[in-house]
This record gives structure tokens, sequence and C-alpha cells, in this order.
């Protein structure tokens, strides 16, 4: 396997170029076993940028949802640095995470996680219910984003009328309510059939290419992971390898501005 080449840049970007909205540095996390350390995240560094959608992939035990746990700051690091949108989260306390990812970051569920006594466009307007965000208005904006997914006319419906498909929509349009900056999905389409796998997957690319999304997707199957603009491939608790999709605009974009390619640069923290 490639093993990934970091370059450090101190360049300042121009205004108008593309920035990393995720720096993570020399990140850690490591459980104690009797008299043994296990390393589940071993000292890994990378950037991603806005507009990306970047598939961290590898088999069950290879350490990609702890990674993603500690992005989403459910986990904290036992060391390293893990800055979005300019905030190092690792030094946040509690009640600032929760804070952070009400304000930035949508959540999707390989098992969907909808509310049975809740119809579908009550499920997607919950995020802005603990925003405090008044009823009819966010039942508005729900209806919204079910529209753009595809799905507009099925708000009435319980999660238990729906197939796993329309479900995992239900979801999607849930994340996207809240305008996040960012988007972790986890196992995204673990509970799909491979037609509808297909469905949701090319809509998560749309989503991130057309309305300027970044998204994070843990799965452990290289063909979803496919789908991504980049795959960073872990195991035993580290990156590996990266995969580009030299067809994705934005890694052409990147390469183009930095003159790198996107696995080669870890840059500054701010």
């Amino acid at each position: 396997m490639k093993t990934t080449k970091l370059v450090y840049l101190s360049m300042k970007y121009r205004r108008d170029a593309v920035e990393p909205i995720i720096k993570v540095r020399d990140l850690y996390k490591i459980f104690k076993i009797g008299d043994n350390k296990v390393y589940a995240l071993n000292g890994v560094s990378f950037d991603v940028y806005q507009g990306e959608f970047v598939a961290i992939v590898g088999t069950s035990g290879s350490g990609k949802s702890t990674c993603l746990n500690m992005l989403a700051g459910l986990e904290a690091p036992s060391r390293g640095a893990i800055q979005i949108a300019g905030k190092r989260i690792d030094k946040m306390r509690e009640a600032e995470l929760v804070s952070f990812r009400r304000q930035n970051v949508g959540f999707i569920f390989q098992s969907y996680n909808l509310i049975g006594s809740m119809n579908a466009v009550e499920n997607v307007a919950m995020p802005l219910m603990f925003r405090g965000v008044p009823y009819e208005k966010r039942i508005r904006e729900a209806e919204k984003y079910m529209k753009l997914i595809g799905i507009g006319d099925q708000g009435e419906h319980m999660p238990n009328q729906m197939s796993g498909g329309q479900q995992q929509r239900v979801g999607i349009a849930r994340a996207l309510v809240i305008d996040p900056k960012i988007i972790f999905a986890a196992e995204p389409t673990g509970n799909l059939d491979s037609h509808t796998t297909e469905d949701v997957l090319s809509l998560l690319r749309k989503i991130v290419r057309e309305e300027d999304r970044t998204l994070i997707m843990v799965t452990h199957d290289p063909h979803i992971a496919s789908w991504a603009d980049r795959q960073l491939r872990v195991v035993d608790g580290k990156i590996v390898e990266t995969v580009i999709n030299p067809e994705s605009p934005i890694e052409q974009k990147i390469e183009t501005e930095t003159g790198n390619p996107p696995y080669a640069l870890v840059t500054p923290l701010g």
C-alpha cells in the first residue's frame, strides 16, 4: 500500500482560494487494557476542504469510527488537535461541544434514528426545535429540504409507512435542515439494498456538489467509498493510503490552487 506523504505548508491562501474546513493533527486514541495499550488511532493527520466528500474506509476495528466520533466531538482524543471551521473542538468543554454541533454539524445514521411517533416532516424539523425555532417556521424549513431531496409529498407519512430508502432520505433532510457546515455519515447505506444504496450515494454526492456541503462518511465497503472525492484508507489506526477520484471537480481545484494533491497537504492550524 502507498503511504501518505505529508507536505506542511506555511503559505497564506488567497481569500478566494479553497480552504480546509477540518484540520486534524497527530490524533491519537489510546485505550489501556490491563498493562497493555491499544491504539485505536495512531498519529493521524489530514485536512478536509470545504465542498469535499471524503470517505474514511476500513474494516471493523480499523479506527475509522473512532476517528469520526472524535471529529464529531463525541469522543475526546488522547492527544492531538482537531480544528473545525476555525475552532479547536478538542479544547471545548461538553456544553460548548453540544452548542457547536447544533450550529455546525448534521448527522446521518445507518439505522435512520427516526422517532416513530413523529411523521416525516416532524422528524426533519426536530433539530430546529432544539434551536428554539417556532413550530410553523421549522415545519416550513423541513418541507423545503424534503422537497430538495425528492420526498416533498411524504411529509405526513409515519416512519413505519416508509421504505428504508425513504427513511434514509428523511434522515438526510434532517441533517440538512440546520444548514450545517459539515455532515457526518456513519455507514449511511448499511441497511439498504444495492439499488437504493446507489440512489442514496448519488443524492449525497449531488448535495455536496450543488449545495457546497462538506461530507465525511465512514464505511467498510470500498465500492461505497469510491463515490467520494477522496478516500482515506485506515488500517490499525493509521491512514495507509489516500485515493483521489480523478474526475472530482473539488480535487482538481485544490491541486490547481495549491500545486499539490489534497492528500499531501497539512496546513498550519489557525
